[in-house]
């Protein structure tokens, strides 16, 4: 197949999160990976949404950066700076997330770019033991 790369960009309101969701379902179904694979790829790309909302401006957007090969799938999704949550609220839901998405992929990082700028990778394989 090559590499394929699909960026997605959608407001970063709660009723897109099921955009991101089905896209990711869509793509990885479509490399051929397993019903457990596409759930999981289904859940991380959800949470990823859910994390990254919470680092934006209302009225912002989020920008989804899916790139595929014939057996791995990437995210990435770009940070805000600032939150508008309390430290205690930040470290609960970053506990979560982080939880979730390194249950369901594998691969999950935090990474920042040359300029400063964070963002979410997750990778998911195929063929990997969560596969079988």
């Amino acid at each position: 197949m090559g590499k394929d790369r699909i960026t997605l960009t959608v407001p970063a309101r709660g009723e897109h999160a099921r955009t991101v969701r089905m896209t990711a379902a869509a793509i990885v179904s479509r490399m051929g990976m397993s019903y457990d694979a596409v759930d999981d790829v289904k859940m991380a790309a959800e949470e990823a949404f859910v994390y990254a909302a919470e680092t934006v401006d209302e009225g912002d957007e989020l920008t989804f950066t899916f790139e595929m090969d014939d057996d791995t799938l990437e995210i990435q999704v770009g940070l805000g700076g600032e939150t508008h949550l309390s430290d205690a609220e930040v470290e609960r839901r970053t506990s979560y997330a982080t939880f979730i998405l390194e249950s369901v992929c594998d691969r999950f990082e935090l990474a920042s770019s040359e300029s400063g700028k964070a963002s979410l990778r997750l990778v998911k394989h195929a063929g990997t033991a969560d596969d079988a």
